[in-house]
């Protein structure tokens, strides 16, 4: 699981405008586990950087947060699946390519 540093952890926060460390902890493992499905459908990614994959860690660990986690999948379903071939290795993307 990728390491969620400060950084980001309070910029979850920020977006949900949470102002307490109460939860740090749950948030933190909301974070992780949000990169590791993203990271496993698109490819990992650095979260140390704004990129879409940061995006939609933060956005999966949202609906998390506020138990609807069903509903992240379908309603990301374009970018997620955006990001997953903007997140391909050059090598598969010419390769697809050529085979078309």
């Amino acid at each position: 699981m990728a390491d969620v540093t400060d950084e980001l952890l309070q910029e979850f926060k920020d977006r949900l405008h949470i102002s307490h460390k109460s939860e740090d902890s749950h948030l933190e493992r909301l974070l992780s586990y949000s990169y590791a499905d993203i990271s496993d459908k698109c490819g990992s990614f650095p979260l140390d950087t704004a990129n879409q994959g940061k995006e939609l860690v933060l956005e999966r660990s949202r609906y998390a947060y506020n138990d609807a986690l069903e509903y992240f999948d379908h309603n990301f379903l374009a970018q997620i699946n955006s990001f997953a071939l903007s997140n391909l290795p050059d090598e598969e993307v010419s390769d697809e390519t050529t085979q078309v």
